[in-house]
């Protein structure tokens, strides 16, 4: 797998992604941050060796170098799911292959639904904690001591740091931004009634089908990690009603200036 990593590392570089500060993931309908970035280089992930290549048809499947507020960045338009019949490994090489380009930090945002019912479709929450119910992980393999400690500390997975400088800008800024537990599954079917009441009761304030391996692969690297969950649809089990996709798109859409002005304001900041 170093190998692998190794020469995807090698082929970027050539191609000009010249130690990027910060990695970027965007989620499903949250690619306008893209037009904030003055952009030198981008590759599409089929040309990358060893990439995934998305299937989603919301994910683009490109990687792009640039400046965004004064730093260097390398920017996931499109991301990797389990549901698409990817491995954890596959998931989340992305993230190792940012590390190995020189990131130190890592943004991700995604798309997910409100089990907090006092949470609103179009509104953020910003992810204190995760739960992972995706059955597996992406360090329980043969050699991943090679990579980092193979037992994480998981007990502030997300940078406490970056956290408050986003609540901060939250605050400065007039945006509403809750805080809370986001739980990963493995999708793509949305969840059943009984299914969201069982994630309220085990302390889940948004669920969705990305980040948490990301962020513990991030966690393995010792890179700082902050997210953001789009809440795009209320997943209230006593009025459930049919998953409307283009809805959930337009949620994205609605929330995504204010998730932009989090993370320029935050990248000034860090």
């Amino acid at each position: 797998m170093l190998k692998y990593i190794e020469e995807a590392a090698d082929f970027l570089k050539q191609r000009g992604f010249d130690t990027p500060e910060v990695g970027i993931i965007l989620g499903t309908g949250l690619g306008k941050l893209i037009e904030k970035v003055v952009i030198e280089a981008e590759v599409s992930y089929n040309h990358i060796p060893n990439f995934p290549t998305a299937t989603v048809e919301f994910h683009k499947g490109k990687l792009i170098y640039g400046t965004l507020e004064g730093k260097k960045v390398v920017l996931m338009q499109g991301r990797f799911h389990v549901y698409e019949g990817y491995s954890l490994r596959d998931v989340t090489f992305p993230v190792r292959v940012m590390h190995l380009l020189g990131i130190k930090h890592l943004l991700v945002s995604n798309a997910s639904g409100a089990i907090n019912l006092n949470f609103k479709k179009g509104e953020i929450m910003l992810i204190d904690d995760h739960i992972n119910l995706q059955g597996d992980s992406p360090l329980a393999f043969r050699g991943v001591e090679k990579m980092g400690e193979r037992f994480v500390d998981m007990s502030a997975p997300y940078n406490v740091e970056m956290n408050q400088k986003m609540e901060q800008i939250a605050s400065e800024k007039n945006i509403k931004l809750h805080k809370g537990v986001y739980a990963s599954v493995v999708g793509p079917q949305l969840e059943t009634r009984a299914e969201y009441r069982y994630l309220k009761i085990i302390g889940a304030d948004a669920v969705g089908m990305s980040t948490v391996p990301e962020v513990i692969v991030a966690n393995h690297l010792g890179l700082r990690v902050s997210a953001v969950s789009i809440l795009t649809d209320e997943c209230d089990p006593d009025n459930l009603q049919p998953v409307d996709i283009e809805e959930i798109i337009a949620m994205a859409a609605k929330a995504e200036p204010d998730m932009i002005t989090l993370f320029t304001e935050l990248m000034k900041r860090l």
